[in-house]
């Protein structure tokens, strides 16, 4: 998706404007701007600075540190891998290398067909019952590589 710099401007302006007076508002600002677009364009950032009496540095800063905020597109389907220490015992670790191989993408990045973006998430709420992936909006339980597959298999045939 590419917009112009006044496209741009003309979504990031309201979105400030609702927010400027909360309190920290540049969270809520980010969040706007990707549930509106799906990611943050790195051309937002000197705007939001801007409009926030910021300095880009600080912006970026935000946006790296928290992980649910993408500086790209991402792909038709989100698959969020657990890498808690839950998950980790019950073999995260083992499903995350097979998730990878199986996509060959690492986390952050999205399959050349874009229809996989693969994420780490550091919980799930779901321990009891680890390894857990969300897919979407979607929670799985006790994933296998075996049950990793099936879940792939089925956003193919529905794509």
């Amino acid at each position: 998706m590419s917009l112009s710099n006044d496209s741009l401007r003309e979504l990031v302006e309201p979105i400030v404007e609702c927010h400027r007076s909360s309190a920290g508002p540049l969270l809520p600002v980010l969040h706007a701007i990707q549930d509106e677009l799906g990611f943050i364009p790195s051309e937002s950032v000197p705007l939001v600075a801007v409009a926030l009496n910021l300095s880009r540095a600080e912006v970026h800063g935000v946006m790296s540190f928290y992980h649910d905020f993408r500086s790209h597109p991402a792909g038709a389907h989100v698959i969020r891998l657990c890498r808690a220490e839950a998950c980790q015992a019950m073999g995260s670790r083992v499903l995350e290398q097979h998730a990878r191989k199986r996509l060959g993408i690492g986390f952050g990045e999205t399959t050349s067909d874009g229809l996989v973006t693969l994420e780490p998430v550091y919980c799930l709420g779901n321990c009891a019952c680890a390894p857990s992936v969300k897919v979407d909006e979607s929670l799985h339980a006790r994933v296998s590589a075996e049950s990793f597959d099936d879940l792939l298999d089925t956003l193919e045939v529905e794509s």
